[in-house]
């Protein structure tokens, strides 16, 4: 056990060391949707306050470098391995990591993880004004303490501890539910997706939210899926912590999860793929080819898998992958009329990285203008 710590904490020694000298953030290029300002935020973490490893200004410079515009230090009330050691109240974390997120321009959300056994579970209550009243006997009491703020309270990975993961809803859910007491459930938490918990918010029309419950320091954490942080895609309708807060309790969320699935409503998801790609029509067929390209590009960072369903005068490949900031070329082969005039196609395409619920991709269709020329449909001698 002791040679075991010894490593780990030369581990997370080199971790500190490394990040001292990359000061370089990895911006998430986002497409501009209009009527709202994306913003990118992770809401659950922890540092030494409560069961984390790390100092609390060492989350803050984390979600700089991996391009997050705000994040929420959530330290477990009722768990704190660390208490003997680091004895502090229980706001103590957010203090100490507020100024550092001011000097580097995020957005710091204070917030608490109310953490109970089942069937209870855990409970991240942000944009609270004060974490101390949370730390109460009952349940049914920390949370209601949390709403009297004003405060978002979100059921964290629900799926957990059961020893299969799966999510289970219980009646203290319900009661919950009922009393306005509950807003919203991660349906990423980690490498962890809870397709159950995706179908309740949408049931139960609650806010879906996706975080990296980073315990570890970032690069060692294996809740991460090849060190890629999940988050919440949040559509704020303006700027500044107020806004943020107004578009979770209005549901206006897309989860990005760390193997680059989407998930959310059509009505989110269908702006955010139709603002991130530019289709670049091709130039009409030669007389000697029933075949063209066609450009997709894509503005963003984030993925786009598609599966295509042409209609019968075009052929093209039934799915094609479009990776992050890059244009992808593909054939299309044109079936020629008589006239050999151009034919538009409107192509039915699944977005299938883009969930709007646990079985089905998010549907589009996409204009292709497909310019057959006119002559003969043999090649030319």
């Amino acid at each position: 056990m002791r040679s075991f710590s010894i490593v780990f904490a030369a581990l997370t020694l080199a971790a500190a060391f490394v990040e001292a000298g990359t000061d370089v953030r990895r911006e998430i290029r986002l497409p501009e949707v209009p009527g709202y300002r994306l913003v990118r935020y992770d809401p659950h973490m922890h540092t030494v306050f409560s069961d984390g490893q790390v100092w609390p200004t060492h989350r803050v410079d984390e979600a700089w470098r991996d391009g997050m515009d705000a994040l929420s230090i959530t330290e477990h009330i009722e768990h704190r391995p660390h208490l003997r050691d680091i004895p502090a109240d229980h706001n103590r974390s957010y203090q100490v990591a507020l100024p550092r997120a001011k000097a580097l321009g995020l957005m710091l959300i204070r917030g608490a993880e109310i953490t109970r056994p089942l069937p209870a579970g855990h409970y991240n209550a942000v944009f609270l004004d004060d974490a101390a009243p949370l730390a109460t006997p009952r349940f049914e009491d920390a949370a209601r303490a949390a709403v009297s703020q004003g405060a978002f309270v979100f059921w964290n990975h629900p799926g957990y501890p059961h020893p299969d993961g799966v999510a289970r809803w219980y009646q203290v859910q319900t009661r919950l539910l009922q009393a306005g007491h509950l807003h919203g459930i991660e349906i990423v938490n980690g490498r962890r997706y809870y397709p159950g918990a995706h179908r309740w918010c949408l049931e139960k029309k609650l806010t879906m939210l996706g975080s990296s419950d980073l315990h570890l320091p970032r690069q060692v954490d294996d809740n991460l899926d090849d060190g890629r942080r999940p988050w919440t895609l949040v559509f704020a309708e303006g700027r500044g912590m107020e806004a943020i807060k107004r578009a979770l309790f209005a549901r206006r969320t897309v989860v990005v999860g760390a193997d680059g699935r989407l998930f959310g409503e059509k009505k989110y998801l269908s702006p955010l793929f139709e603002r991130s790609i530019e289709i670049v029509q091709p130039q009409p067929v030669p007389r000697n080819r029933s075949w063209t390209y066609i450009q997709i590009r894509n503005r963003t960072s984030l993925r786009f898998d598609l599966a295509l369903d042409p209609p019968a005068h075009l052929q093209a490949p039934a799915r094609v992958n479009i990776p992050p900031e890059r244009i992808v070329r593909i054939p299309v082969r044109c079936a020629r009329s008589s006239s050999g005039e151009t034919r538009a196609a409107s192509v039915p395409v699944t977005i299938t990285n883009m969930r709007v619920d646990p079985e089905h991709g998010l549907g589009e269709k996409i204009s292709i203008q497909a310019a057959c020329a006119r002559g003969p449909s043999t090649p030319a001698r």
